[in-house]
């Protein structure tokens, strides 16, 4: 599947988009930056080692949602601006997942964009420890991801896990991806 296959075929299957997004509480919005090359692939993060919250994690460019932003859409493109290094004018946005409770009390909105092949990123090493790119197909198969169950504040849990040599993918980020291979799968 090229770029414009998955373009068609994500557009095809995208959830309506709500006129608001703002349910009050705490919000959150993450980038699925899906690269433009021949073989698209997908840009993840690794987070900074002396983070506070989830230090040393795999994860997607974007962060909670600040006073001042009118739209997730506008927290997205400022977070991965600040954390890449990108400008907005070079993240084309296709569309937005289904929002994820976090297990911090976040209602995390994921937005899937293009990015040009071969952009340079510039690492805000405040918050980013690196990047990786994994293959977009088939990686997002299901049979790349399992699940533990856990109890979590006395709670029954599933937590979802993945791994790219030398990565370990897990919690929201993999449940995200499992979740974005399945739409555009259709399995």
């Amino acid at each position: 599947m090229n770029i414009e296959q998955f373009r068609q075929r994500f557009l095809l299957q995208l959830p309506p988009r709500s006129q608001s997004d703002s349910a009050g509480g705490r919000e959150a919005a993450v980038l699925l930056p899906v690269i433009a090359r021949q073989v698209p692939a997908l840009l993840l993060t690794r987070r900074a080692d002396h983070l506070r919250h989830h230090p040393g994690q795999v994860a997607f460019p974007g962060g909670k949602r600040d006073p001042g932003d009118r739209h997730l859409y506008d927290t997205v493109l400022r977070e991965t601006s600040e954390e890449l290094g990108l400008s907005r004018e070079n993240i084309e946005i296709i569309g937005q997942l289904p929002a994820v409770s976090s297990q911090t009390g976040f209602r995390v909105t994921p937005f899937v964009a293009i990015l040009p092949a071969d952009l340079p990123i510039t690492l805000d090493a405040g918050e980013v420890a690196g990047v990786f790119e994994i293959p977009l197909l088939p990686w997002l198969h299901s049979r790349h991801f399992s699940s533990l169950n856990v109890i979590r504040r006395g709670q029954p849990a599933e937590i979802w896990l993945s791994g790219y040599q030398p990565h370990v993918i897990w919690g929201m980020t993999a449940g995200i991806l499992r979740d974005f291979g399945r739409q555009i799968l259709g399995k």
